[in-house]
């Protein structure tokens, strides 16, 4: 079992989007395509908490991922939902084949995103788009804060989960292949934050639970010690503002007319 099949009976209650933010962000990317019925792929589609809109919708719509624990949380909600288990840096489709391909909070932890974009760009059609998702939260919010205090604790240990950046260098190679594109925000909301969904959230993240189970023990104690002296009572909540931003990359330059 992967660290995602573990991940996710509880993936989506714990990376959860406000009522309406996944609904905003299927109209920003059906606006984008252009096109009447444009068929997509959401590639990373984990449990679908990006997807559910697209599929309440009868859109031409295919989700795809590595982990069959994910996409078994996502047809437990939605039976009707069109599901691929695959290797995302071997997609088992012929080339020229999507309008968009979404890759929504995958980057951050893709070490093979190379292979990943350069399929990923094969399965568009020429006038099509790969469209990246995250969302964005304060630096200086619960979580910023505290997965930068937890990077420190770890670093003193001579542990460094989070000093690559995968997400940075691929980007900076997509802004070199896909030179035309747009970064737009489609969403903002509040989110009430506290240090406890942090550590619960965190907890089961890619990089960390990996680690082993004395190092995170000691790691989270010696962090909640920090939060409580810093920060206060851990399950106190904070409200801070959240974001969701598309960045699209088109396949073609676009003409003005």
């Amino acid at each position: 079992m992967s660290v995602y099949d573990a991940m996710a009976p509880s993936f989506d209650r714990r990376r959860t989007l406000p009522d309406g933010v996944p609904e905003s962000i299927r109209a920003a990317i059906l606006d984008v395509c252009g096109v009447d019925r444009p068929r997509i792929l959401d590639l990373g589609a984990g449990a679908g908490r990006i997807g559910r809109p697209f599929v309440n919708a009868n859109d031409d719509y295919t989700a795809i991922d590595l982990s069959f624990g994910m996409l078994h949380a996502f047809a437990d909600r939605q039976s009707a939902a069109r599901l691929v288990q695959a290797d995302g840096a071997r997609l088992p489709f012929p080339d020229a084949c999507f309008d968009a391909v979404l890759l929504v909070q995958v980057l951050s932890g893709a070490r093979g995103w190379r292979h990943l974009l350069t399929d990923a760009i094969r399965v568009l059609r020429p006038t099509g788009a790969l469209i990246v998702g995250r969302v964005v939260a304060p630096d200086d919010g619960i979580d910023g804060r505290l997965k930068s205090r937890l990077a420190e604790i770890l670093a003193d240990r001579d542990i460094h989960p989070y000093r690559d950046k995968p997400r940075d260098d691929a980007l900076s190679w997509l802004a070199r292949t896909l030179p035309d594109c747009t970064t737009q925000t489609v969403a903002t909301w509040t989110a009430q934050r506290t240090p406890n969904a942090f550590f619960e959230r965190h907890g089961g993240g890619a990089r960390f639970s990996v680690l082993p189970d004395h190092v995170r023990h000691a790691a989270m104690t010696q962090l909640a010690d920090w939060a409580r002296s810093v920060i206060g009572p851990l399950d106190a909540a904070h409200a801070e503002q959240h974001t969701f931003e598309l960045t699209v990359h088109r396949l073609q330059q676009r003409t003005t007319p």
